[in-house]
């Protein structure tokens, strides 16, 4: 069963950044579960990107080559390459965002992994709450 309630923040160890002959360029990550939804690259001009797939998930891609960086920074558009092993999952473009710094916003829970919890209300959304009663001392 799919977790509704948390936000995953995942870093990526190794990735590549591939440009083509029209100055394109691809960004070849593992695959995750599920198809993104509205995702964006930001790009902090520096070594770190933050591939947002969808509001639950995020993968960090740190270390970016001192070459790849100008190239990336004046991008509009990349491809993501999702692959298993040497077998491609899903290709898609994302816009890519320029950004003074990268955010990381979750608890710390693995080496390569964030959790940001969503709040009340998200969560009770999510839940499908129809009815909540309150118990206990009143404030």
């Amino acid at each position: 069963m799919e977790n509704r309630y948390y936000t995953l923040m995942e870093k990526q160890d190794f990735f590549e950044i591939i440009e083509n002959k029209y100055g394109e360029l691809a960004v070849f990550i593992d695959a995750r579960d599920g198809n993104p939804v509205e995702p964006v690259l930001e790009f902090d001009g520096k070594q770190t990107a933050l591939l947002k797939r969808d509001e639950r998930r995020s993968i960090i891609l740190e270390n970016i080559d001192a070459e790849t960086r100008n190239v990336l920074a004046e991008a509009e558009f990349v491809m993501i390459v999702e692959l298993k092993g040497e077998v491609v999952e899903r290709v898609y473009a994302t816009p890519l965002e320029n950004v003074d710094e990268i955010v990381l916003i979750g608890r710390h829970t693995r080496a390569d992994e964030f959790f940001k919890a969503k709040s009340k209300d998200e969560l009770l959304k999510s839940f499908g709450a129809v009815k909540v009663w309150s118990g206990g001392v009143v404030k």
